[in-house]
């Protein structure tokens, strides 16, 4: 009798049909020599997304990872690669995007004498991931791979790190049999009541509706939550993405950036409901009480660390969707409260040369449908944006939780190739832009139909702006952006785009670059004197 023998696969092979059975077959990546044993016979049903610098896959990745809501494959290049993908890495990080990031290590043969290329890899991609592993053997890497996959997609979701020895890929694997996780965590029934109960007396409440709500696909389930409440609704401060219509009659509008401005802006209610948002995110140092004496805070949120950290209040711990449906359900379905009043319309801005931002924002505005997707990375006019351009739909807004830049011009090609049947509007700053002016190959080689909207007012504005508000005075150095050619680099990068700076040019220069069907770059010159807009 002859023993069946089993046929082995080798460690690249079995890890390809792994990413298979999850969906991950699409590579973001910028190859070295110690990833091309990775990359050898490439599958025929794997695409592989060519980033020019590794933040930029990092940030492409992160925008597909967000739009899909489902783990992405990236493949750095060794310890240089690594470290130049790190502050998109700390950005996916506070975006709490689910990411599997690989490297490929130096032959582990000869690891011992630290040869050229190899690094402290696992080291290296600390802090900002969940989990940063280098199997111990070549066999062991599927596995490292797949349990890097269900910690990246476990709440809170985020970007975990996987380091992998160039020849390890060649080396005989059995098969792998990946295993289904459900990744929910219901929020635990006594705490929902104790907070049904609160809600339900309570004579003027607020809800705060932060990125977690569209995470969670929660949207319409907290609509249905703050009407049942008739509560004011209000987003957090340097939210990344929006977790309510903005064009609904319950909503009132932005949070300011620092403590006592937060404490005043709720002090009329008494109850506080956060819903998958921190308690609270500040910027500038405006000390004062989280919230009056009068306000109850609740917060509800499936991230441990944020709950340990809210600076008042009481914590329900769960998936925020379950939270919401469960809450609704405990509730009278008729409030026996008035609803709040709807902010006033903001009056249309006057059309001005030199453009004024507000103008440019408000006529972009005009142009968009409801269901278009915006990404933010202008910093001296995000407030401005926020004031004119409403998000009417789930998953219409994003922006880097971290404040990092580059995030915005690379997210908006991931974006974009998650959703192609949604416009994609990307509004940057020229400086923000040069951070990741790479990406435009990728949006062009990969037909990223992406309208970059760069709010160019030949200046780090927003640097002007805290210099101004802290009275540090206008002689800080290195604040001024001169000679910035933005069309000529995004046409040598292969877009097509123009320059705007007349406002009688701005409307027929929106309908060209939402209709082209191609990525799009408007160099839209503004007055450089943006009015203060820090809140």
């Amino acid at each position: 009798m002859h023993e069946k023998q089993i046929v082995m696969s080798t460690v690249r092979e079995v890890t390809y049909e792994l990413l298979r059975t999850f969906g991950m077959t699409k590579v973001f990546g910028n190859p070295g020599s110690t990833e091309l044993p990775f990359l050898k016979d490439f599958p025929e049903d794997f695409t592989y997304v060519l980033g020019l610098q590794e933040s930029v896959v990092v940030g492409m990745a992160d925008g597909y990872a967000q739009g899909t809501g489902r783990s992405v494959f990236v493949n750095l290049h060794t310890a240089a690669g690594l470290g130049n993908a790190g502050a998109a890495i700390m950005t996916a990080h506070q975006n709490r995007t689910p990411l599997v990031i690989t490297a490929g290590q130096q032959d582990r043969r000869q690891l011992a004498y630290e040869p050229f290329l190899s690094g402290h890899l696992v080291e290296m991609a600390l802090p900002y991931v969940k989990w940063s592993h280098q199997p111990d053997r070549a066999e062991d890497v599927p596995a490292a791979i797949e349990r890097a996959y269900h910690m990246s997609m476990q709440t809170p979701q985020g970007p975990v790190f996987v380091s992998v020895p160039m020849n390890d890929w060649e080396v005989p694997a059995e098969p792998h049999e990946a295993r289904e996780i459900d990744y929910r965590m219901a929020p635990d029934p006594e705490g929902l009541d104790k907070v049904a109960r609160l809600l339900e007396s309570s004579r003027h409440p607020a809800i705060v509706a932060g990125a977690g709500i569209d995470r969670a696909e929660a949207w319409y389930d907290t609509v249905a939550l703050a009407e049942r409440l008739n509560a004011a609704v209000w987003t957090d401060p340097m939210h990344p993405r929006a977790g309510f219509p903005q064009d609904h009659r319950l909503f009132q509008g932005h949070l300011p950036l620092a403590q006592a401005p937060i404490a005043d802006q709720l002090s009329e209610y008494d109850i506080v409901l956060v819903l998958g948002a921190p308690v609270f995110r500040y910027f500038p140092y405006d000390p004062g009480p989280p919230v009056k004496r009068s306000s109850q805070v609740i917060h509800v949120t499936d991230n441990p660390e944020e709950a340990s950290r809210a600076a008042t209040g009481i914590g329900v711990m769960g998936d925020v969707a379950l939270a919401v449906r469960r809450l609704t359900e405990r509730l009278p379905k008729k409030a026996d409260r008035t609803a709040p009043s709807s902010p006033a319309e903001v009056p249309a801005p006057e059309a001005k040369d030199p453009l004024p931002v507000d103008y440019v924002l408000h006529a972009l505005s005009q142009h968009l449908p409801d269901w278009a997707i915006v990404v933010e990375e202008t910093p001296s006019s995000r407030m401005l944006l926020h004031k004119y351009i409403r998000i009417k739909w789930p998953g219409g807004f994003y922006s880097a939780a971290s404040g990092g830049l580059g995030f915005g011009t690379s997210a908006a090609i991931g974006l974009r190739m998650a959703s192609p049947d949604r416009p994609v509007v990307c509004v940057v700053g020229e400086g923000s832009m040069m951070y990741a002016l790479q990406a435009l190959w990728s949006a062009a080689r990969y037909q990223a139909a992406v309208v970059f909207t760069v709010i160019n007012n030949q200046q780090y504005k927003i640097l002007k702006l805290i210099a101004e508000r802290d009275d540090i005075g206008q002689e800080v150095p290195g604040l001024d952006l001169p000679g910035l050619d933005i069309i000529g680099a995004a046409k040598s990068l292969g877009c097509e785009g123009e320059t705007v700076q007349r406002p009688e040019e701005l409307s027929d220069a929106f309908e060209r670059a939402l209709s082209v069907g191609r990525p799009y770059v408007l160099d839209v010159h503004v007055d450089p004197a943006v009015p203060k807009t820090l809140g």
